[in-house]
């Protein structure tokens, strides 16, 4: 009886402890909402500025950028629970997001701190930084973070577990939001669902599509992006997360930052 050929690898450090986030984020009360935003100015902005310069701007940064801002005016929306059932409400937005270090790697979670004092360029400039030297994001080369790949995984979860009841400690680690995407490699649109392991807010980028909108009156072919925000319910209600959603998708469609 012939046998199946198959290959086998070893299952990373670094991808279990995604798991056991996973693990614990699977039961918390986490609602979606599914957008959808015009990104044309955006996008027109960064293909003239790769036209006329060669570079190639972070759309990622762009959104960080812009959700900074919106949180900044809507700060409830990144609130932590405290053990004593207190909610605490930081000044500044840590904007985490995900970083590919090179090809079939587990992404960075780097902190982009304090994003919402940070223009769009500052926030670029750091993302292509840590992209090009992994090693500067704190996130890849801390103590901390080498801590987590070889303690046990009940250990692991203990502490996130007691991270997540100490706010102070939480922004340390993991910032207050985070943005992953899941549309950057493919064409058309597309909503991802992600999970929401110890934020109170995170947003997924999906895909970009061309479709017919109303501008001025007329109909015209835009470049709408499938966005998804997803809150922790027992923290954010719905109407300030819709209050900082229209800012977002104000910001986003206004090409915020892009042209200073």
């Amino acid at each position: 009886m012939s046998k199946d050929k198959f290959t086998s690898k070893p299952f990373s450090a670094q991808r279990q402890v995604v798991a056991d986030s996973l693990a614990i984020g699977a039961r918390r009360h986490i609602v979606h909402g599914l957008l959808e935003v015009d990104v044309t100015r955006a996008r027109q902005f960064m293909r003239e500025h790769q036209a006329r310069t060669g570079e190639t701007l972070s759309f990622t940064a762009f959104v960080a950028a812009c959700v900074a801002r919106a949180i900044d005016a809507h700060k409830s929306v990144q609130a932590y629970r405290d053990w004593r059932n207190r909610l605490v409400i930081f000044d500044d937005v840590d904007v985490v997001v995900m970083i590919e270090p090179e090809a079939n790697r587990v992404a960075i979670p780097h902190i982009v701190r304090a994003a919402n004092t940070k223009s769009f360029r500052a926030i670029h400039d750091e993302i292509r930084a840590v992209q090009a030297r992994p090693a500067r994001s704190a996130q890849e080369s801390g103590g901390l973070a080498r801590l987590g790949l070889i303690v046990p995984s009940f250990i692991r979860k203990f502490f996130i577990r007691l991270f997540m009841q100490n706010p102070q400690w939480m922004k340390n680690f993991g910032g207050t939001v985070v943005i992953t995407s899941v549309g950057m490699f493919g064409r058309g649109g597309g909503w991802g669902i992600g999970m929401l392991p110890m934020h109170t807010l995170g947003l997924t980028l999906g895909g970009i599509a061309e479709k017919p909108g109303v501008v001025d009156g007329r109909v015209e072919i835009r470049e709408y992006l499938d966005l998804t925000i997803s809150v922790d319910h027992d923290i954010v209600d719905g109407a300030p997360a819709a209050r900082f959603a229209r800012e977002l998708i104000g910001l986003i469609e206004s090409g915020y930052g892009l042209e200073t």
